[in-house]
């Protein structure tokens, strides 16, 4: 039976967690505070805490009713933040240029987050699913949005925003695909404000792990029909983003020069 006000319980958790573990790390930077600096597009100086304060709660709301989800999300958000550090300074974007490098013998911080996520989420989709096609479909959006969402993180608060706008129907859902959406939803909202206002930025790992929330719940909902008409949209989105990311970070370097 479905609990009501679940949906409504879960965004209110994540969304507090998310806050409640950004806060701890920004008291603490482990590491040191330059490791978690960047400067964003504008050349302001922003910091990383939110990503993982939001991989965290999102894994942690997934957790909560499927473990399988949970795994996905949290192997997203620890592949992104390894790429957030170890591919800072790496210029190479897009999976083209990656899978180059590996061609060439170089495995770049950009290839372990590509086959990383993947087999997080294949794994994910063998255990949310029963029947081997659902399994593949399941485990190719999960990745498919985990990577989506990252694709998109070119302004400030366009990632987060993605993920409220596309997941705000799956609120509708009953059961646990509702509660997976709301936890996504939830760590989104949270980080939103810091990110619209160029204080904070989710850098990869909270982009993949929101994405990765959003896909599984997409897998523990959806039908095979469903499942298949995602995986294709997001295959396609894959297939163009190298293009579309090169026009997105172009548009951005024009606006920094105008300004």
């Amino acid at each position: 039976m479905t609990r009501r006000g679940a949906p409504f319980l879960s965004f209110s958790r994540s969304a507090a967690l998310t806050r409640a573990a950004t806060a701890v790390l920004r008291t603490t930077a482990p590491g040191g505070r330059s490791r978690w600096e960047r400067t964003n597009y504008a050349g302001r100086t922003v910091d990383l805490y939110a990503g993982p304060g939001a991989a965290l709660a999102a894994a942690v709301g997934a957790g909560r009713g499927r473990p399988g989800a949970a795994l996905a999300v949290a192997a997203a958000g620890l592949c992104g933040a390894y790429d957030d550090v170890a591919g800072a300074r790496d210029p190479r974007r897009g999976f083209r240029a990656h899978l180059g490098a590996l061609r060439d013998g170089e495995v770049t911080s950009g290839a372990v987050k590509l086959f990383g996520i993947s087999a997080a989420a294949l794994a994910a989709g063998a255990v949310l699913r029963e029947r081997p096609l659902d399994r593949v479909l399941a485990g190719v959006v999960i990745a498919g949005a985990a990577h989506f969402v990252n694709l998109v993180d070119v302004r400030p608060g366009r990632a987060a925003g993605v993920v409220l706008v596309l997941g705000a129907p799956g609120l509708l859902r009953r059961g646990e695909a509702g509660e997976l959406t709301a936890a996504a939803l939830g760590a989104a909202a949270a980080v939103l404000p810091g990110d619209l206002g160029e204080r904070a930025m989710i850098g990869d790992t909270g982009a993949h792990a929101l994405g990765a929330a959003l896909g599984a719940a997409v897998a523990v909902g959806s039908g095979r029909a469903g499942l298949a008409l995602h995986a294709a949209g997001l295959v396609a989105a894959a297939v163009c983003g190298d293009g579309v990311s090169r026009l997105a970070r172009a548009e951005v370097r024009l606006s920094h020069s105008c300004e």
